[in-house]
């Protein structure tokens, strides 16, 4: 693939053959990012539409069923199956350790599945919905819109394609003032245990996963610091502690293609994401590479020319449900399923055990965290 080639393919979708069926999804779970950003985008899909919400805060959700012409359950409804012919797929939204059980309860249901990520809050709870939906014959989508990103997809061809030569290294941070919004310190990202962890699980999994798509590989190896102060670490200053919140974490990861990360992942300081690769024979750098639908300048130098291109691409998160839906009309396997979800959740409890005890660790080994 040429850098012609990769510029017309980041305004294209690599993945559509205009099925003419759509699919009824309900939401559950309606947090901000849910309310503000993922139901809007699936109103706005070609294949999507939204059929319940479902909430453990009735006037909620009777107030969001109402204005976006859906109906309106409980958490106990939706367990019950009740209106379950009003919907044909599940988006779960809710924090971290209750993705189990809602996934569980569509796959109880016969609803294919798109959760958000992390998958769960730690790899037994992964592995987990995994082997339900799977039992089920559903399908498990892990909301990874960097993946579905017409920019993001085009780079990973020219990448495989050999554009940078051999991708040797990957860099890259994500720092979100979680405080500095409306939500205060009781909110549940700071909670250890409903998250799984703090800045690491809420945002350190996107360089993480990003580059793993990008690279086509997966970590076999990874170190970690992880840092905590007021509000943070409050419940626990052991970052082996399944209560511990993470503030800041730095971790470093051989891939199993040979290259190496270096990320980084913060929930406090300046807001910024950027991604870089650098292989034998050329580099990319993105910029505002995470945040929601922003827009993202990429430039690309290599031995035959230098591109810079800024506003490019499409409303990632509509594209997550579009091709979600489309994975489920046309019978494909989404390519961030369940599997790639575990393995993130596997790699940030690797993380963890290295910051608790100084020392590398092995993806592999053994559960995520103390406390699954």
């Amino acid at each position: 693939m040429d850098l012609q080639a990769l510029i017309d393919a980041a305004s294209t979708r690599d993945w559509d053959t205009d099925p003419e069926e759509s699919v009824s999804m309900a939401v559950v779970g309606l947090g901000n990012y849910a309310r503000n950003v993922s139901i809007p985008a699936i109103e706005a899909g070609d294949y999507t539409e939204l059929g319940a919400v479902v909430s453990g805060h009735p006037e909620k959700a009777d107030r969001v069923a109402e204005g976006h012409d859906a109906l309106s359950l409980s958490y106990e409804q939706y367990a019950e199956g009740e209106e379950v012919d009003a919907y044909d797929a599940v988006y779960v939204a809710t924090p971290n350790r209750l993705h189990l059980d809602h996934i569980r309860t569509a796959a109880d249901h016969g609803k294919h599945v798109i959760s958000e990520k992390p998958l769960e809050a730690t790899t037994e709870r992964a592995r987990a919905a995994v082997e339900r939906c799977e039992d089920a014959g559903v399908t498990l989508m892990t909301a990874y819109r960097m993946q579905t990103d017409p920019v993001i997809r085009a780079l990973a061809s020219f990448i495989s394609h050999g554009g940078i030569g051999e991708p040797t290294k990957a860099m890259g941070e994500f720092t979100f003032d979680v405080l500095g919004g409306s939500s205060g310190p009781d909110q549940w990202r700071l909670d250890g245990e409903l998250a799984g962890g703090g800045a690491l699980m809420d945002v350190g999994v996107y360089p993480l996963n990003t580059t793993r798509y990008l690279l086509g590989t997966d970590p076999v190896t990874v170190d970690g610091i992880a840092r905590a102060t007021e509000p943070f670490g409050s419940k626990s200053e052991d970052p082996g502690s399944p209560r511990f919140a993470d503030e800041h974490v730095h971790f470093n990861v051989e891939f199993a293609t040979g290259a190496v990360g270096d990320f980084t992942a913060s929930f406090t300081g300046k807001a910024d994401s950027w991604l870089e690769i650098v292989g034998s024979e050329g580099r990319i750098r993105i910029e505002n590479a995470f945040g929601v639908n922003s827009d993202r300048e990429v430039r690309i130098d290599t031995d035959a020319a230098t591109v810079e291109l800024s506003d490019w691409g499409l409303n990632e998160t509509v594209e997550e449900f579009d091709y979600f839906a489309h994975c489920l009309l046309t019978g494909t396997p989404p390519e961030p399923d369940g599997h790639d979800g575990l393995v993130d959740v596997q790699t940030m409890g690797a993380v963890y055990r290295s910051a608790a005890t100084g020392k590398r660790v092995s993806v592999d080994m053994g559960p995520a965290r103390s406390g699954d």
